[in-house]
């Protein structure tokens, strides 16, 4: 059942958020090959993000993979390590001082590109092989989200992620 667009909990869910930015962007040539970390990427409504062979995949749902640089602090943590690089969790962007759960069933900016959130992007089995014993359960809850993209455009490391207005 939809939310009440004039109830309390609406107003607060639509509320001010900050800006977040992007700090690193990376691609996957192929399945199980090394992730490509790169300055800026192309997104498109119908390839999603160019160079990554995972986006046009999944009928659009799953264009984008991001996640928070907040939430690879928390995994890093959850193994026991000080830092955790990027790469290895396989998601395509990395954002930092944005709620991403704030962005669910919404519009955002990312770069000159709109995207609408499309879910969580749940841990897949390879984190136990990546990360090692408690992988798998070290990323649940703080994998990010998928994304399709709705209008192309570009995204580079350091432009803004923002949530648009609800319709």
């Amino acid at each position: 059942m939809p939310l009440d667009p004039a109830s309390p909990l609406a107003r607060l869910i639509d509320g001010p958020l900050r800006t977040g930015r992007v700090i690193w962007i990376g691609l996957r040539p192929a399945r199980r090959k090394a992730m490509l970390a790169v300055e800026s990427a192309q997104l498109d409504p119908t390839e999603g993000l160019i160079g990554d062979h995972y986006s046009s995949r999944t009928g659009g749902a799953r264009h984008v993979t991001l996640i928070q640089a907040e939430h690879l602090s928390a995994i890093a943590s959850h193994l026991g390590r000080d830092a955790l690089a990027p790469e290895l969790l396989r998601r395509n962007i990395v954002v930092a001082g944005i709620n991403l759960a704030a962005l669910k069933g919404r519009h955002f900016r990312l770069g000159s590109a709109v995207l609408e959130a499309t879910g969580e992007c749940h841990p897949c089995s390879r984190m136990e092989e990546i990360l090692g014993t408690g992988g798998y359960n070290s990323v649940r809850g703080h994998g990010g989200i998928t994304a399709r993209v709705v209008e192309g455009g570009s995204v580079g490391v350091g432009g803004a992620m923002e949530r648009m207005p609800a319709p």
